[in-house]
């Protein structure tokens, strides 16, 4: 069969390929475009994740999208909520039928003679091959590992008589009501399983070998509310999400210039809901930072709430073993469980795990250099979405898709067949890693991830106005930036047309 050719072919129908579709058929009305997605239905971490209490870790107002209000009653909203609003966006605008299911993307080679891509994609569960031709290749996959979590070997695991669940694998069968349940794991799942697992099981313990830095935040946006009761959903929505986007970068900005105030006012906040006897300085104090890894919200204060009730409870310590009725630890204290959760973190996975290459030189990722944050150098007609690590995602991933479609748009004026980010290497030193966190999950795949540099336009800015003048305003053109009309001997000077 032949390949079918498309202008622009985007990898993952989540919230990124979703937004990217919108602002392709939008802006760009005339090109030709469609979404690959792995899975059997659109949603991406939100259709793959059921874990009790999944929600989002921030506002709906900045990670919902700039051209739909979210229109629900909860700022920071549960995750089936999430998905129905996904799903409704793909189909209000059409952005569904453009969506091809059960096609994973597994190589993608680039040929500068013929100036497009060359797509193999494997379909259905029988895994049968099936090829595209495009253009453009827009990366939208995200950077979780979807076939499965981090789950580390603990001793004496197959002596636990209980049931052990990963949250990326929960099974919607499991019933835990009046079951001893402890949560292994300190981090956004953690925090979010524990308060509703409190709600039904005999009790819950969260087992952390170190504290994050937790703190409560109103499920409800006050101020948001009373905009959408008095003036129209378009014009709150742009409002509430104005006001967010400022509270976010001040309290960042306050965070890395200010850690030890900041630290108290987190403590403050603390003391609120828990008593004052309460161990914060074991359970509570982390060795790093604020914002070296990232900040976990619980809404209202669920967590707190359900500890102070006596429905949880937060254990600093590490694991000797498993035994057959629970986790003993190190400090010989034993925790009963009938069932263990391993919110041990996710696994990262660059571009969905595709092999990439260009006029058949096997790319690897890990020692390539990305522009802006968007595109990779020496690697044509190419761009990936990654959101912010101290922000929403969706906040960057609109301004990267309105990136995508302004390059295509200056392409097509000047009468541009390809676009590839050049420098010389010593431009690039000293390099950054592109996700610069120091969680595990982070640490443990930083080999795998394209590197930035230090500074711009190779450097991943964690700035929503630094961004919003780069991406959405600022000149395409670039000096980095080599455009051709075709093969790379009629290559134009750095960010002119070619002659």
């Amino acid at each position: 069969m032949a390949a079918e050719h498309l202008d622009v072919l985007v990898i993952g129908a989540g919230l990124s390929g979703i937004g990217a579709g919108y602002y392709l058929q939008s802006r760009l009305p005339g090109k030709s475009y469609a979404i690959l997605e792995s899975r059997a239905e659109l949603g991406g971490t939100w259709s793959l994740f059921r874990y009790p209490g999944i929600r989002s870790d921030s506002d709906m107002y900045t990670f919902g999208y700039s051209f739909r209000p979210w229109t629900a009653d909860k700022s920071i909203s549960d995750g089936g909520l999430i998905l129905d609003y996904l799903r409704e966006t793909a189909a209000e605008f059409g952005i569904d039928r453009h969506i091809r299911y059960r096609q994973r993307v597994i190589a993608a080679a680039w040929s500068s003679s013929e100036a497009k891509w060359r797509v193999d994609v494997e379909t259905g569960e029988n895994r049968e091959r099936r090829q595209y031709t495009c253009g453009f290749l827009y990366v939208c996959s995200g950077y979780y590992d979807y076939a499965g979590g981090h789950a580390p070997e603990f001793p004496g695991r197959e002596n636990f008589r209980g049931v052990v669940v990963h949250p990326q694998d929960w099974p919607g069968s499991i019933d835990y009501a009046g079951q001893r349940v402890v949560v292994i794991g300190s981090g956004a799942t953690a925090v979010t399983l524990v308060p509703a697992l409190a709600a039904s099981a005999a009790h819950v313990t969260m087992l952390q070998r170190s504290p994050t830095y937790v703190t409560s935040l109103p499920a409800r946006d006050k101020a948001a509310t009373w905009l959408r009761r008095h003036l129209p959903a378009a014009t709150a929505h742009r409002l509430a999400r104005a006001k967010n986007i400022a509270l976010t970068m001040f309290f960042f900005a306050f965070a890395r210039g200010a850690p030890e105030t900041f630290k108290r006012l987190i403590r403050h906040a603390q003391k609120k809901f828990l008593p004052a006897d309460y161990a914060f300085d074991t359970h509570f104090r982390p060795s790093y930072e604020p914002w070296d890894q990232r900040l976990c919200l619980v809404p209202d204060g669920d967590l707190f709430k359900a500890i102070r009730a006596g429905r949880a409870s937060i254990v600093t310590d590490r694991i000797d073993a498993f035994v057959e009725d629970g986790i003993r630890l190190q400090s010989g204290q034993v925790l009963p469980a009938d069932l263990v959760v391993t919110a041990t973190g996710l696994k990262l996975q660059a571009f969905g795990g595709a092999r990439i290459s260009v006029d058949g030189r096997p790319l690897e990722l890990g020692r390539s250099h990305t522009y802006k944050g968007v595109m990779l150098r020496d690697v044509p007609n190419l761009a990936f979405c990654v959101g912010y690590t101290n922000a929403s995602w969706t906040l960057r991933a609109d301004l990267v898709s309105q990136f995508v479609c302004r390059l295509l748009a200056h392409m097509d004026r000047h009468g541009h067949a390809q676009v590839v980010p050049r420098t010389e290497a010593a431009s690039l030193e000293p390099s950054l890693p592109l996700l610069n966190f120091t969680s595990g999950y982070v640490l443990r795949s930083l080999a795998q991830f394209p590197q930035q540099g230090a500074r711009a336009p190779w450097r991943l800015r964690q700035n929503y106005l630094l961004d919003l003048f780069g991406l959405k305003f600022g000149p395409v053109a670039h000096s980095a930036l080599r455009f051709s009309r075709s093969t790379p001997e009629t290559a134009a000077e750095p960010g002119k047309a070619a002659a």
